[in-house]
């Protein structure tokens, strides 16, 4: 009797699914102006263990980065994963003349860029997920993330090492600090 309580109450449930899925507003996640289906939603959460917040979001597939859409970049993830539409030049707002991987750099992405290495002059140009960096169509002329690592070597930064090569360091004097999970992903970062 109690199996059969609850399988017609699993039943009941099952029916009721799609009535009750469309209480409420939907949450609407955009990556590159794409709209995100719920399904892959669910799926990217449950794999990464994570909740993702309704937004308009880009996403640069070569290098990992993201941010909001108008925005600079808020972080890295995996790089390559098929999300949205293509990376549109003016999605992060731009105005900087430098672009990397089609992406226009929001003023605060060229900014630290500046403080990293140097002026950067306005032109095209390639990261991948590793922090390798040139010109586009040409070799690797830097690693982002050796350079931030080296510079908080020789600046006396703060650093915290979670093993397995995943840390934090920063450099007070500079203002630039790297965030890298061991395995080949990492972030750049200015205060």
């Amino acid at each position: 009797m109690r199996a059969i309580l609850l399988v017609s109450v699993a039943g009941a449930l099952v029916s009721a699914a799609p009535a009750l899925a469309q209480v409420g507003p939907a949450r609407q996640v955009v990556i590159n102006r794409v709209a995100i289906p719920a399904d892959t939603l669910r799926l990217l959460e449950q794999q990464f263990q994570t909740s993702i917040p309704a937004g308009r979001y880009w996403y640069d597939r070569i290098s990992g980065a993201w941010g909001l859409e108008g925005g600079f970049a808020r972080g890295l993830t995996l790089a390559g994963l098929p999300l949205g539409g293509p990376l549109p030049a003016d999605i992060s707002g731009g105005g900087t003349g430098i672009f990397i991987n089609g992406r226009e750099l929001h003023p605060v992405d060229a900014a630290g860029l500046t403080q990293l290495v140097g002026q950067v002059m306005p032109g095209r140009y390639w990261l991948d997920a590793q922090g390798y960096a040139g010109p586009q169509g040409q070799p690797a002329t830097i690693n982002l993330f050796q350079l931030a690592r080296q510079l908080y070597q020789q600046n006396g930064g703060v650093g915290e090492n979670y093993g397995g090569g995943a840390g934090a360091y920063s450099n007070s004097n500079t203002g630039i600090g790297i965030l890298t999970d061991g395995q080949g992903g990492a972030a750049v970062f200015n205060h």
